[in-house]
């Protein structure tokens, strides 16, 4: 098993998921195996758009083990913490992150009201659709597109014209709202750890305000448990009335190193599984499975399907999974093949 941590009985927990698999089982903790066929076939696979490989096996088995009470690797409920990534992890990140692609589509839209803009970077590249000039102006260049973009207004006005940009928007591949192009099995697998006692958690590098607009919505996780990057924003009284300011100030970026901090101030305890899927959840693995002690998951997902998506890791702009998979091995992550792990990626309509 790729669990970290000390763990007795290897080989019996192993022969023991397996024959969860292949009963298709979705046993409650302390809950006991099926005895006859047909409380077998009364069972009912909990993650049934993950193939039934190695990698669903220790996902099952991590989950049965630490939420058995007679189970030396039991973790009580209030500790049960799982943090996921949102781009890439939870939905589609290519070819553009889809808080990138409001960016963009809000500074084309401002531009009317903004004229210098059409001969100043990195705005001249939005509105010309200049790909290697906005490459070409780099983090400081993008730090000001989302700056530009998302702020000058109050809290309000932004969850509004957020709200209704994921509404109409349409991803460019797959011309489907982005809120369509949630991965079905990580909808499945929410869903799974909340029912054996987990809280789940949105750990990402977006915007909690852009995030927060849409997470309940499509993942079915509360803004209370949303962790993201955040803009300044100011408290003002404005015609009687109180209202948040949101200033072109970047408050907490939680990326990389961020992430960490981000879930020991927001969240207040250390993950027992931390699912990623590029060099930006690096961090976000190590604490929640390095030195930590006890049981602890760490899954990252590699985008090797083309066919049904995108194939991408070390060579990638956008979601860069090149440390993080060097490391997994030696950390004992287990990195979940899109392709090979998943028989669906979207929710068939």
């Amino acid at each position: 098993m790729s669990f970290t941590g000390g763990y007795p009985r290897l080989l019996g927990l192993v022969l023991s998921a397996l024959f969860v698999v292949s009963c298709a089982s979705s046993q409650q903790p302390g809950a006991r195996e099926p005895k006859t066929t047909a409380e077998a076939e009364a069972f009912v696979d909990p993650l049934p758009s993950w193939n039934d490989t190695a990698t669903k096996v220790q996902i099952l088995e991590f989950v049965r083990a630490v939420s058995d009470p007679d189970d030396p690797a039991f973790v009580e409920p209030t500790k049960r913490v799982a943090t996921f990534d949102n781009d890439g992890t939870l939905w589609v990140e290519q070819p553009v992150y889809a808080e990138m692609a409001f960016a963009l589509h809000r500074v084309r839209d401002l531009a009317k009201v903004h004229p210098e803009w059409a001969t100043k970077e990195p705005f001249k590249a939005v509105i010309e659709g200049d790909r290697e000039a906005l490459v070409a102006a780099g983090s400081r260049g993008l730090v000001e597109i989302v700056l530009a973009s998302h702020t000058g207004m109050s809290a309000t006005l932004f969850d509004t014209i957020a709200t209704e940009w994921v509404r109409d928007a349409r991803h460019p591949k797959f011309e489907e709202p982005y809120t369509e192009l949630a991965y079905q099995p990580q909808l499945e697998l929410l869903r799974y750890l909340e029912a054996n006692g987990f809280k789940t958690f949105i750990v990402s590098g977006g915007s909690v305000e852009f995030m927060r607009t849409y997470a309940e919505q499509v993942y079915g996780i509360p803004p209370e448990r949303v962790v993201g990057s955040s803009i300044e924003t100011r408290y003002e009284v404005q015609g009687g009335k109180p209202s948040l300011l949101r200033l072109p100030q970047i408050d907490f970026v939680d990326d990389k190193v961020g992430k960490p901090v981000g879930i020991h101030k927001h969240v207040g305890l250390r993950p027992i599984l931390a699912f990623g899927n590029s060099d930006g959840d690096l961090e976000m693995l190590q604490w929640t499975t390095v030195g930590s002690g006890g049981v602890r998951l760490g899954l990252v997902l590699h985008h090797d399907d083309a066919e049904r998506e995108y194939a991408y890791d070390r060579e990638s702009k956008v979601g860069t999974l090149d440390k993080a998979l060097d490391l997994a091995g030696q950390s004992g992550w287990v990195v979940v093949s899109m392709k090979n792990d998943w028989n669906t990626v979207f929710t068939e309509k």
